[in-house]
C-alpha cells in the first residue's frame, strides 16, 4: 500500500522492510513528520508531487574514478535537485511554526546551484546534451549539419534524375538507412543506378542504394559521429570529475529525497484511509475511540456499506479484554483492528481512529490467529496453538500485547476451557495487555471476578437474526443459540431439553 506510493527505490524498499519501533521518542517524530505532510497534501498547492527520481545508485558509484554518469543520470540528477530546491523553498516559504518537524528535516539540506548551473551549461530542457555543450562539439555538429545538407541537395537532385530515366516511382523519397541517405529503386532497374544496394524492401520489389557519387559524403558523416560520440563522452567524464568531490553531500540529498518520498507515500496513505495522529501516552494503556480496520473499511466501501467504528479502552487496572459473542459477530475484527493500528502506529503510520485515542507502546505483539498448525512437524492446530501459548507465557510481560482469536478452542471443551482459564490467569497475573476472543463461559465467570480481565460481548439483533458488529464493554457476549434455534422454527420441546 504504501511502497506501491513510492517513486524512490529506496523508499520502496523502506516500506517493504518498515520495521516495528519501541522508541516512543522516535515513533511521536515518524508520526509528526507524516502527519505535517498529510496536512500540506490536503491544504497545500505548492509542495512538489513529481520529480521523486532515484539517484542513488549512481551517486554511490561515483566513489569510483573509473566511473561517469551517462546522459540520463545527469537529467535524473537535475530533476532531483530542482524537486528538494522546491521542497526547500516551500519550507522557508511556509508560515512559522508551521511543519516544524519537516523544516527542521530539511534544514540541512544543500541545494547545489554550481551543479545545476553546469547541468544547464550542457543539457538542454529535454534532457539531451546541447550543441554547446562545448565548443568542439558545436563545431562537429555544425560540419554534421553542413555536410548532410550537401548529401540531402546531392541525393535528391540523383533521385530527379533516376525518376526522369523511368528507373524509380514518381513517388519515391528519399529512406534513411543506418544514417546514410539512400534512394528506392526498383529491382529491376538496380545496375543502372551506379552504387552499394544497402537494403530491399520485404517483397523484392524495391531495393534502397547508396548512389557512388554520395558515398564519400556518407563516410564523411558517419566518422563526424562518430567524433560527435567521443566529444560526449568525453563532456561526460568531466562533468562526472567535476561532481566526484561532491559525492558525500549529493548522496545525503539523495536520502533525504527518498525519506520525503517515503513519508508523502506514508501521508498519502493515510489521507486515503482518513488517518491521523493519535495521542502517544506514556503510560501503560490502549485507549482506542472510533478504530476502523482500514482494509475492511475499504471492501465495504467498494459494496456501499459503512463500517462499524471499534471503542475500547484497556489500562493497568483493566489490561485485557476479553471479547465473547455469536459466530460472524465481529469478535475476530475487533481484536484485528487492534493488532493492526497498534502495528501501523509502531511502524510510524498514522491510524484511522479519533486522534483522541491514546496508544501506549509496546515492545511485543505476541499473536495466536487461525490455523497455524505446522505440517512438517505434524502439529495439530491445539497443538500449535498450545506452543504458542507456552512461548507467549515464557516471553511475555507487562510491556506486551497479546491477540489470541478463539482462545482454547479445537480440543474437548471442558479441559480446554480449563487449560484457557489457568493460561488467561497467568496472562493477568503477569500484567500483560491483551484482547482474546473466545466460547467458554469459564472465562466469561473469570473476567466478571477478576482485576485484570474485563468482559466484552458483540451486540446482536436477535429480532432479524443479525450481527450489529458493535462491541459492548463490561458485559459478556452470548452466542444466541437458543434465540436463534427459536427464530428459524426449530421444534420447542427440543430447545426447551437443550436449556
Amino acid at each position: 500500500m504504501i511502497e506501491s506510493r513510492c517513486s524512490i527505490v529506496s523508499a520502496k524498499n523502506r516500506a517493504l522492510e518498515a520495521k516495528f519501533l519501541t522508541n516512543t521518542a522516535r515513533i511521536s517524530e515518524m508520526l509528526s513528520l507524516t502527519d505535517e505532510m498529510r496536512v500540506i497534501i490536503m491544504l497545500e498547492s505548492g509542495f512538489p508531487d513529481s520529480g521523486y527520481v532515484d539517484t542513488l545508485t549512481f551517486i554511490k558509484q561515483l566513489e569510483l574514478s573509473s566511473f561517469y554518469l551517462d546522459t540520463a543520470s545527469i537529467y535524473r540528477l537535475k530533476l532531483s535537485l530542482e524537486t528538494i530546491r522546491a521542497i526547500s523553498n516551500f519550507f522557508k516559504n511556509s508560515k512559522e511554526g508551521s511543519y516544524p518537524c519537516l523544516k527542521k528535516m530539511a534544514e540541512p539540506v544543500i541545494l547545489f546551484p554550481e551543479i545545476t548551473r553546469r547541468i544547464d551549461s550542457i543539457l538542454d530542457k529535454f534532457g539531451e546534451i546541447k550543441d554547446n555543450a562545448s565548443p568542439e562539439l558545436q563545431n562537429i555538429r555544425s560540419s554534421i549539419k553542413d555536410k548532410e545538407g550537401q548529401i540531402s541537395r546531392k541525393i535528391s537532385s540523383i533521385l530527379k534524375r533516376v525518376q526522369a530515366e523511368g528507373l524509380a516511382d514518381e513517388e519515391a523519397t528519399v529512406s534513411m538507412r543506418d544514417g546514410r541517405m539512400l534512394i528506392p529503386v526498383s529491382a529491376a532497374n538496380k545496375r543502372k543506378v551506379p552504387g552499394f544496394i544497402f537494403d530491399e524492401s520485404s517483397s523484392g520489389k524495391t531495393v534502397f542504394i547508396e548512389p557512388i557519387e554520395i558515398v564519400e559524403l556518407n563516410n564523411q558523416v558517419k566518422e563526424l559521429h562518430f567524433a560527435e560520440q567521443r566529444e560526449i563522452l568525453k563532456i561526460l567524464v568531466e562533468f562526472s570529475d567535476f561532481l566526484r568531490p561532491y559525492q558525500p553531500e549529493l548522496l545525503m540529498s539523495a536520502e533525504f529525497l527518498s525519506e520525503i518520498d517515503y513519508i508523502r507515500a506514508k501521508a498519502r496513505v493515510a489521507v486515503s484511509m482518513q488517518a491521523g495522529k493519535p495521542i502517544i501516552s506514556e503510560e501503560r494503556q490502549l485507549n482506542i475511540q472510533r478504530g476502523r480496520h482500514p482494509l475492511l473499511e475499504a471492501t465495504l466501501k467498494k459494496e456501499g456499506k459503512e463500517i462499524v467504528p471499534l471503542t475500547m479502552m484497556l489500562n493497568k487496572d483493566k489490561h485485557i479484554l476479553l471479547i465473547s459473542g455469536p459466530n460472524a459477530g465481529g469478535k475476530s475484527v475487533c481484536l484485528k483492528t487492534v493488532g493492526l493500528l497498534q502495528y501501523m502506529l509502531q511502524t510510524g503510520m498514522l491510524v484511522p481512529a479519533s486522534e483522541i485515542s491514546e496508544f501506549g507502546i509496546f515492545k511485543n505483539i505476541f499473536i495466536d490467529i487461525g490455523d497455524e498448525q505446522s505440517i512438517e512437524n505434524d502439529l495439530s492446530t491445539y497443538s500449535s496453538h498450545l506452543t504458542n501459548m507456552r512461548d507467549f507465557l515464557r516471553e511475555a510481560d507487562e510491556n506486551s500485547l497479546i491477540l489470541i482469536d478463539e482462545f482454547g478452542a479445537g480440543t474437548e471443551p471442558t479441559a480446554g476451557g480449563a487449560l484457557a482459564e489457568a493460561i488467561l490467569k497467568e496472562f493477568d497475573e503477569k500484567g500483560c495487555f491483551g484482547v482474546i476472543t473466545t466460547h467458554y463461559s469459564n472465562l466469561k465467570f473469570y473476567a466478571s471476578s477478576s482485576r485484570g480481565v474485563i468482559n466484552g460481548g458483540m451486540q446482536f439483533d436477535v429480532q432479524n437474526i443479525k450481527p450489529l458488529f458493535k462491541l459492548e464493554i463490561g458485559v459478556p457476549g452470548s452466542s444466541f443459540a437458543f434465540e436463534l434455534a427459536r427464530k428459524i422454527g426449530l421444534s420447542s420441546e427440543i430447545v426447551k431439553f437443550a436449556e
